[in-house]
């Protein structure tokens, strides 16, 4: 099992650009199933995640072949299957996106249960309740640990999303797009790989309108054709590199930032002081930075809470919470959507952080406090980045393990860094 030896406390410095948003990439990769003409997508991540879905879909048919670094041509001309390889479902929790486009595609499906992140419970109702809504029959299967879904014909319906899940508002979209006549999603989620996803599919011709939105409108078409997209930044990655400079004290350029999808992150990360300069396309980060935990009107202590987009995204909590740390001040930070998402504090508190776990989705970070190098395990993809942002904060050499969590989600995260100057080695 591979690890990261970090040698911390030297402040970054030069030029850094993002790979693809992982988040995007994945339902694109799913929604080739739609068409049987060629679909290239360019500016794909090379990490475990991607591969694996790229695994799952030529199990089933989907001829996949490489073009260039990061450009892939899928054709799903013969879907002889739509019952998933078990063993690599259990490797991403992205395989229950393959539901939508097999049933609109194929007509059925055997879904075994999804793995990724334990960051909490991650229920699969609101899909269910959306594919249901269009016409399709779901059933679990006991014995077999599978889920079956069904549909001789989908027809566009009304759908309220009981939650605005992202991969469940990805498979009713996916769904929908070649089903009879119209559906209207409320309560859709809208991050950007949701947007992007859209924009992906209306390029192949599908008819979706009020993009970026909470309430999606989608006349279905008979068939989608073939084209080419190139997935968007990485805007989570982009915030990570923030988050990296910030508490090494470095000054660095991040290319091509996908700025359009930045102004909240802004906002709640000028709270803990820290700002960025926009170049054109570009986000720049100084070296002199405030790191101030900006208080509340009359002096009350902030609260950083999680929401829907376009607020702040669950999956950048853990890199704020290591920049707090080194930041002047209290903060409440607040996870409602996930039990598990604060667990890896306890990792930053045996390195030296004053942190403490109120409840499972509440903690409160005194900063500005000097870390220490220690030895952690990553629980997860951004728990396990945000430990690496620690390290590289802390004075001695650290170790991270388990990172096989971090490549799942970070495209040769460390030979970025150490474009920036960081020492950080990678070790069987």
């Amino acid at each position: 099992m591979d690890r990261f030896i970090i040698q911390g406390g030297i402040p970054l410095q030069g030029e850094v650009t993002p790979s693809g948003n992982k988040n995007a990439a994945l339902p694109m990769l799913a929604a080739c199933i739609l068409t049987n003409e060629p679909v290239i997508l360019h500016n794909l991540p090379e990490i475990s995640d991607v591969r694996t879905m790229r695994e799952l879909l030529a199990c089933i048919g989907v001829e996949v072949t490489q073009l260039a670094d990061h450009s892939w041509k899928l054709q799903a001309g013969d879907i002889h299957s739509s019952n998933l390889d078990p063993e690599l479902c259990t490797r991403i929790r992205a395989s229950v996106l393959l539901a939508g486009p097999l049933i609109a595609r194929a007509g059925s499906l055997k879904l075994p249960p999804p793995g990724g992140d334990v960051i909490g419970r991650r229920r699969l109702d609101t899909h269910i309740l959306a594919l249901e809504a269009l016409g399709a029959t779901i059933s679990y299967q006991k014995d077999s640990k599978l889920f079956e879904f069904s549909a001789r014909k989908l027809q566009g319906a009304e759908i309220l999303l009981d939650e605005a899940s992202v991969t469940a508002t990805e498979n009713a979209v996916m769904a929908a797009v070649t089903a009879e006549g119209t559906t209207i999603i409320r309560n859709a989620a809208s991050e950007p790989h949701v947007q992007e996803l859209c924009l992906m599919l209306n390029s192949l011709g599908a008819r979706i309108t009020q993009i970026g939105s909470n309430t999606l409108h989608i006349q279905g078409v008979t068939e989608l054709g073939g084209g080419e997209f190139t997935v968007g930044p990485d805007y989570l990655e982009v915030i990570s590199f923030v988050g990296a400079a910030a508490v090494t004290g470095g000054e660095i350029t991040i290319r091509k930032a996908g700025l359009e999808y930045l102004s909240m992150i802004e906002q709640v990360f000028s709270r803990l002081g820290i700002s960025w300069n926009i170049r054109g396309e570009d986000l720049f980060v100084p070296a002199q930075q405030e790191r101030i935990i900006k208080p509340d009107f009359r002096g009350g202590i902030p609260e950083i809470s999680v929401m829907p987009w376009p607020a702040f995204p669950s999956d950048l909590m853990s890199i704020a919470i290591v920049v707090a740390t080194q930041s002047k001040g209290n903060v409440l930070f607040h996870d409602w959507m996930y039990e598990g998402r604060m667990y890896f504090t306890d990792k930053l508190s045996s390195m030296g952080a004053q942190i403490v776990l109120c409840d499972p989705h509440r903690c409160i970070v005194n900063g500005p406090t000097d870390l220490y190098s220690g030895t952690v395990d990553s629980p997860d993809i951004r728990a396990g980045l945000a430990l690496v942002l620690a390290a590289l904060a802390a004075e001695g050499q650290s170790e991270i393990r388990n990172i096989a969590q971090i490549d799942r989600g970070y495209e040769r995260i460390d030979e970025k860094l150490r474009s920036l100057g960081a020492k950080i080695t990678r070790e069987s």
